[in-house]
Formats: C-alpha cells, structure tokens, sequence
C-alpha cells in the first residue's frame, strides 16, 4: 500500500466518504460491480480471502483450521483474530449483518 504523506485530513475525507458510498449501496450486485470497478482482482480475491477467516474465527475454529479451510496464511489469520477481538469493530459489525439472514448460509466447522 503506498503511504500518504501531506494532507491527512484529504484522506481521512476520501476515506469517509468512500465508507458511505459503500453504506449506500445496498443491492449486493452494485456492491460487487463498484468492488470490480475499484479494485484489482487480487485486491477482490484477497479481501474475499479474509472475510471467508472471519465466520470461521468467530465459530471458535483454531487458527489452523481456519488456515486449512481458507489457505489463508496462519499470519493473516491471526491478524483477522486480533481485529476481531481488539479491532476496530468492523468484523463484528459485518458478522451481525451476515447473521441476520442475507440470503448465504453461515460457514459451519466440521471439527
């Protein structure tokens, strides 16, 4: 990621605004079509990557089940653990909206 140096109030504005644009969209396909359109496939894949680590965490799954499920780095993994206990609140926030009925099954463990 390229740091910014300069104008720390343009992003946090950019940045923002970027969170609403995201809130008001709530048809998943618009979503997924403004998540194409910003992203490079591997910034999608890797984003997809870490949310698929977020169910599995939140069921109680080990850090290497989650890897082994995902193949998701065990690094990455437990960076996602950490935010999911001390982050921003982000995770669990989405996890709420993901429980609450959107249509996709819960990730279920198989341990």
């Amino acid at each position: 990621m390229k740091q910014r140096h300069g104008d720390s109030t343009r992003a946090s504005r950019t940045r923002a605004d970027l969170a609403h644009v995201l809130a008001a969209l709530q048809d998943p396909e618009q979503v997924d079509a403004f998540l194409e359109d910003l992203c490079t496939p591997a910034e999608i894949e890797a984003l997809a990557d870490r949310w698929a680590v977020v169910p599995l965490l939140a069921e109680g799954l080990s850090y290497r089940q989650a890897h082994e499920a995902t193949g998701v780095s065990v690094t990455t993994v437990g960076r996602i653990a950490r935010c999911l206990e001390a982050g921003a609140g982000g995770y669990r926030a989405a996890l709420e909206h993901h429980a609450a009925g959107d249509g996709h099954p819960r990730a279920t463990s198989t341990a």
